[in-house]
């Protein structure tokens, strides 16, 4: 969660809000901002520079699938030698050559048009997986705020459905457009070898066909784009749905949120059938062109037979080229169908892929060579925040001209009502989001023992636990652990007595369809990760808020030892936290209003001590009420 505003009602260009009306079908809910698209000409580059470094594999496959056509275009002269064979009532023992001629064509076809189309679906996947990569690559570094505006089913639709959209169109559609573009240009070569008025006869479709292809394009591009765009908004309608469930149900809003869902999957529904109509609109055309095409070739083979230019084994050779160029034109045509999808898919995986890379922590960040001094204690780095300036949105800016310096090796406390700019402040210094005016600047000296790691490090109370073994969720944080070196992490935040009691220790499956874990271990788990990636600066914003007020004391103490030797800003839930800081920073309306220790603050009549007075004043005693009724509304999450 941030200090970030609600989502607005209208997009740039002032659109009313989505009401799921007719008109509206496929268009984005007011308010986001999709991801980043690429336009074709990119999409095209994007292809080309895939494809390069694979240069060779790209002729070999090519070159398979030539040839695998060309020795199948042998096939119709045979059968028309056989014709005339017959016609001229030749011996039968004359058709054997041909026959057995048939035969080798058949095993040569099938063995080449095999290698062609292994070789073809190689280069696919090989490019469909740098593609992914580099896809997944920038998804991880967008900004966050860049990611909020979208909606979470934006990109997601882009992971999962449209990846799998070109994937499948890789394996499938790409090698038989191959061979079927091949097919058509060979097979209207040796028409015209034949004949060079077959060849014109044969054109007589191609108007058609290209006045059906040219309206299939015009009409499914813009209709497969928003088609994409309800999927995603679909989605995430979805996504808000069930990641509310509980507090749809507590409100009773379960029929306005299932209306919801069913407004933006009809919205996906009626494109659909869109689609489907069009597509059969363009078979119908298909049949006609069709139908003109082989009529005129066969007249033009009567004609010819009748002059004496052609014999019967030539013109039935041509009218089974031109008929046996139904099945790769219509192929051909029809995988426009799959194409269009495909390209539509594709270029919103090259919009994101093609993201600028941010600075690896997102801020600017110094280091010096460590002095023989400074080597034998470990320290933290240096935060600087200089007129940071902050707004989610234009004309609402969240921070006002805020100036920090956190110094090596302080631990300083950050509180403050709610919404008063903590959580925004925090996610600034850890790099999540960058300031809209202002500096963040880290400079470590050094010593540390994080390496070439990140030199900030941000722990939330929304910690994800990935399914899997728990020791690899550890590793997270530093891949080449050791076994040891997990346990003396898990020693560090007191929870290596419960890891051990695990039915398989550190072995044991965790996360989605694992073991079950409670808040509390969940956040020492985040608190042991950050112990492994040791990095200089580490910023705790409400790290121990989940674990109620029974485990919160136990978490305080895990986070006191984990962020021990660094530069810390801790976002405390609790003042107690905040006590035993070396310095408090007090946020109110955006801005910091005070400076100090703990003693300092109190001895002011300012907002700390008014802070502290509420707090030590209904704060329960041993002897009287439980911890969990100790109210913690002093400094509630920034929302």
């Amino acid at each position: 969660m941030s200090d970030s505003p609600g989502t607005p009602t209208t997009g740039p260009g002032g659109a009313a809000p989505d009401d799921g009306s007719a008109r509206d079908f496929g268009s984005e809910p007011a308010g986001r901002e999709l991801l980043p698209t690429a336009t074709p000409a990119r999409t095209r580059a994007a292809v080309r520079e895939l494809v390069r470094p694979r240069r060779g594999l790209t002729v070999a496959a090519f070159a398979a699938m030539i040839m695998a056509t060309g020795v199948g275009l042998l096939v119709q002269p045979l059968l028309g030698r056989i014709v005339d064979i017959v016609a001229d009532h030749r011996p039968p023992g004359d058709i054997t050559l041909p026959v057995v001629l048939l035969v080798l064509v058949a095993l040569a076809q099938g063995a080449t048009t095999a290698l062609g189309l292994t070789l073809v679906s190689r280069l696919g996947e090989t490019v469909l997986a740098r593609l992914r990569e580099r896809f997944v690559e920038k998804a991880l570094r967008l900004p966050l705020e860049q990611v909020e505006k979208a909606g979470a089913g934006d990109l997601t639709a882009r992971i999962t459905r449209d990846v799998s959209v070109v994937g499948e169109a890789v394996r499938d559609a790409l090698p038989e457009l191959a061979r079927s573009l091949l097919a058509i240009a060979l097979t209207l070569a040796a028409m015209a070898a034949l004949d060079w008025r077959f060849f014109l006869a044969a054109l007589i479709a191609v108007p058609v066909q290209a006045s059906t292809a040219r309206w299939y394009v015009r009409n499914a591009v813009p209709l497969y784009a928003r088609q994409r765009i309800a999927t995603g908004s679909q989605q995430q309608q979805l996504l808000d749905t069930v990641a509310g469930a509980g507090t749809v149900r507590a409100f009773r809003l379960e029929e306005e949120h299932t209306e919801r869902v069913t407004r933006r999957s009809s919205a996906a529904v009626e494109l659909t059938l869109r689609g489907v109509r069009l597509v059969l609109d363009f078979y119908n055309r298909l049949h006609i062109a069709e139908y003109a095409g082989l009529a005129a070739v066969l007249v033009t083979g009567f004609l010819l037979v009748r002059g004496g230019s052609v014999s019967i084994g030539t013109a039935t050779a041509a009218a089974l080229y031109f008929h046996n160029l139904f099945s790769p034109v219509n192929a051909a045509l029809v995988l426009l169908d799959d194409a269009q999808s495909a390209t539509a898919a594709l270029a919103r995986l090259v919009g994101v892929a093609d993201q600028p890379s941010p600075e690896p922590d997102g801020r600017a960040h110094e280091s010096r060579p460590r002095t023989a001094a400074e080597a034998e204690a470990k320290a933290g780095g240096t935060v600087t925040v200089t007129g940071v300036h902050h707004a989610y949105e234009p004309g609402r800016p969240v921070l006002h001209d805020v100036d920090l310096t956190l110094r090596a090796g302080e631990r300083v406390a950050l509180v403050g009502p709610s919404g008063a700019g903590k959580t925004t402040l925090a996610k600034l210094i850890a790099g999540v989001h960058r300031p809209t005016a202002g500096s963040v600047r880290v400079t470590t000296d050094g010593t540390g023992e994080s390496g070439d790691g990140v030199p900030v490090a941000l722990v939330t109370q929304e910690t994800h636990v990935f399914a899997g073994p728990l020791a690899d969720d550890l590793r997270l944080a530093r891949a080449d652990a050791t076994g040891d070196e997990l346990r003396a992490a898990l020693t560090s935040v007191a929870a290596l007595d419960w890891v051990e009691a695990l039915p398989e220790g550190l072995a044991t499956v965790v996360g989605e369809g694992g073991h079950r874990l409670t808040s509390a271990q969940v956040q020492q788990l985040a608190l042991a990760r950050l112990v492994l990636a040791d990095p200089p600066v580490a910023v705790l914003d409400e790290a121990t808020a989940e674990a109620g007020s029974t485990g919160a004391r136990l978490l305080e103490q895990a986070a006191d030892r984990a962020v021990n030797g660094r530069t810390a800003l801790v976002v405390a839930h609790r003042l107690t936290q905040a006590a035993t800081a070396d310095r408090i920073v007090v946020m109110d309306g955006g801005r910091i209003v005070e400076s100090g220790t703990h003693d300092e603050l109190c001895a002011t009549a300012g907002v700390y001590a008014s802070l502290w007075e509420a707090w030590s004043g209904t704060r329960p005693t041993a002897d009287q009420t439980p911890t969990h009724h100790r109210p913690d509304t002093t400094t509630p999450k920034d929302h």
